[in-house]
């Protein structure tokens, strides 16, 4: 039986010296990293004030709210909360696909492979980097104070706000399109716009159908939410019933919110991969 030979570590240590000889500052690394999390998470503890006897005081006047929501009764006001649900749903959807529109053009300056010159998709890229890093609460405050409570400014909040992160998709998307398509339409004497037209947008397309689906989702959510400021729909009506403590109607609308949200969610999963299935049998 063959004994098995044990390397030498010397020979090891000659041959691979990164290994054995880490300098000090590597070695340092991360424990420097860890404790630099630490103190963060000290100072925030010290600094936000954490208690946690003001944590299960809380969660008792929690337990208190919850039995004052039971049952959930919208009273009269059903008419008016299925009212402001489908100004929400409308928000959500007229926002994203005004969004849509608008950044896919727009995207095309951002794409690599449509744009080579990166003088011209500087400045495409830093515009979508600068309007999708303002939260939608925030551009929804703007439009309010710019055209008036309601629901338009819900619209606008979302379609700027969903513009910059739409139209940063749909050039990346772009740029992990294929090569091989759009070189088959320029060997077959395609011109640039024939090959964004035949190679390009075939590939992409359910790529950005299913983007714009899930942001849908998504923004019926961020209406709600902004509906709170006061750009209308369903938010508006539960900001209501919490400052005036009806809290069984609240309830309700959350329910409604949720049930609305769950519904979306099922219909968008469903195109998506009906997209997704037609794309792949093609």
């Amino acid at each position: 039986m063959n004994s098995v030979e044990t390397p030498d570590i010397e020979q090891l240590r000659a041959r691979h010296p990164h290994i054995f000889d880490r300098p000090v500052s590597a070695r340092l690394a991360t424990p420097a990293v860890l404790l630099l999390a630490l103190a963060v998470f000290v100072f925030g503890v010290v600094d936000l004030d954490f208690s946690p006897s003001r944590m299960l005081s809380g969660l008792s006047q929690l337990g208190w709210i919850a039995r004052l929501m039971l049952p959930p009764d919208p009273g009269s006001s059903l008419p008016i909360y299925l009212k402001a649900l489908g100004e929400t749903l409308s928000i959500a959807v007229l926002g994203t696909t005004l969004a849509a529109c608008f950044a896919f053009p727009v995207s095309l300056l951002a794409a690599r492979n449509v744009i080579p010159s990166a003088i011209f998709r500087f400045p495409v890229r830093r515009l979508f980097d600068t309007i999708r890093g303002v939260d939608t609460l925030i551009w929804a405050l703007v439009w309010i104070n710019v055209v008036g409570l309601g629901p338009f400014a819900g619209v606008l909040a979302i379609a700027v706000s969903d513009f910059g992160a739409l139209g940063k998709l749909f050039s990346e998307a772009m740029e992990g399109a294929d090569r091989k398509q759009v070189e088959g339409v320029r060997a077959a004497g395609g011109n640039a716009l024939h090959e964004i037209r035949f190679g390009l947008l075939p590939q992409v397309l359910p790529v950005i159908a299913g983007q714009v689906l899930y942001f849908i989702e998504s923004n019926t959510r961020s209406a709600t939410i902004i509906g709170i400021v006061g750009a209308g729909g369903i938010g508006l009506q539960l900001a209501e019933q919490i400052r005036v403590l009806e809290w069984q109607k609240v309830s309700f609308l959350i329910l409604m919110i949720l049930v609305a949200v769950a519904a979306i969610d099922w219909i968008s999963g469903k195109l998506r991969f009906a997209i997704i299935g037609r794309r792949a049998v093609a």
